[in-house]
Parts: C-alpha cells; sequence; structure tokens
C-alpha cells in the first residue's frame, strides 16, 4: 500500500523547474508515490475509460498529494478531468465500495505559482491569497470527507535561481515529511 501518493498535475514536466524539483525531493521520502499524471494520462481522464483504475490508485493510498502550478487563478484542465473521473465514480457511482472507503484520507495541497506572496492578498495584484483560489479545492475536500491540511504553496516558481529551487524543493520535502509525521486525520 502506498502511504502517500503524489498526484502531480503539470502540462509539461519537462519544461518545469519548481515542480519538477518538488516532485525529485519527494519522490526521495519513504514510502511516497509521485505519479506524472500527464505522462500517466496523455489522453486525457475519461469516468468510464479511466475512473475505475484512478479510484483504485487513490484507494491504494493513506494520503494524497494534489500537486500543480496555479495557472490562471485555477488548476490545470488535467486535475479538473481527474475529479469528474474519479471523485464523481468513487462519490456518485461507486460511494458504498470507494467513496466511503477515503473519507477521513488526508489531502494536502502542493502548488506553484508565478508571483510573489504580495501580489497575492486582498488588494494585490492578483486580488486574493492563494488560499482564496483554492476554495473550490477546499469545499471538494469538504464534500468527500477527506482531511484538509495546510497546503504548501511555492512563490516565484519560474523566477528561482537554480540553487533557490533546489532550497524550496527540500523546503517541500521537509513540508510532506513533518506532514507525514502527524497522526492521521490532523492538518499539519
Amino acid at each position: 500500500m502506498t502511504k502517500t501518493l503524489i498526484l502531480l498535475f503539470h502540462p509539461d514536466l519537462s519544461r518545469s523547474k519548481a515542480n519538477a524539483a518538488m516532485a525529485r525531493a519527494a519522490a526521495a521520502l519513504p514510502d511516497v508515490e509521485v505519479v506524472d499524471m500527464t505522462a500517466s494520462a496523455p489522453n486525457g481522464l475519461d469516468l468510464f475509460r479511466d475512473g475505475e483504475a484512478e479510484a483504485a490508485r487513490l484507494l491504494s493510498a493513506r494520503r494524497i498529494v494534489l500537486q500543480f502550478p496555479v495557472q490562471w487563478y485555477s488548476t490545470p484542465p488535467l486535475l479538473k478531468a481527474w475529479q469528474d473521473a474519479v471523485l464523481t465514480r468513487m462519490f456518485y457511482l461507486s460511494y458504498e465500495t470507494e467513496g466511503r472507503r477515503v473519507e477521513g484520507m488526508p489531502l494536502m495541497i502542493a502548488a506553484t505559482a508565478g508571483n510573489t506572496p504580495d501580489a497575492y492578498r486582498h488588494g494585490g495584484r492578483n486580488l486574493m491569497p492563494v488560499a482564496d483560489l483554492l476554495a473550490p479545492l477546499r469545499a471538494t475536500a469538504h464534500r468527500c470527507g477527506l482531511v484538509w491540511a495546510d497546503p504548501f504553496v511555492l512563490y516565484r516558481a519560474d523566477k528561482l535561481s537554480p540553487a533557490e529551487t533546489e532550497a524550496a524543493a527540500q523546503e517541500y520535502a521537509a513540508h510532506l515529511a513533518r506532514w507525514i509525521a502527524t497522526p492521521q486525520g490532523q492538518a499539519a
């Protein structure tokens, strides 16, 4: 059983600096599996074609991380397709056999953003904090009975030097390790 499953929703990981470095650092932790969802589902995700396999993947974990770059104040399209295929199946079509089994599972968001923290504040250049942008994911977690943990957000992700990127990746791995070490069901 995978203890921590990181589903990475970067549209092109070969062009990523921050998400790729974060994924490498996370994968070095014990009992952590990182899945590049774009490579895993190059034709997108479909409820009927992919829902069962993706639900099984989720059911094999004890905790889940959704990792992605914030794009135009939202998640990448593949993450939304994953929600539509997997969560619709688990919570509306197969609740008793699947959805009920993930209730209480801890969920953490790991997001990268291109601007500075100051730009993501009420009245800032991006109008609102990243936490507000993540509200639909938090509502989804609540609806599915997942335990929401404090997100990890890396700002200026595409502007960091290689050394800063590596330091941020190590900070992410340390954040994950602390979260993993907390008793199941508690926020980090």
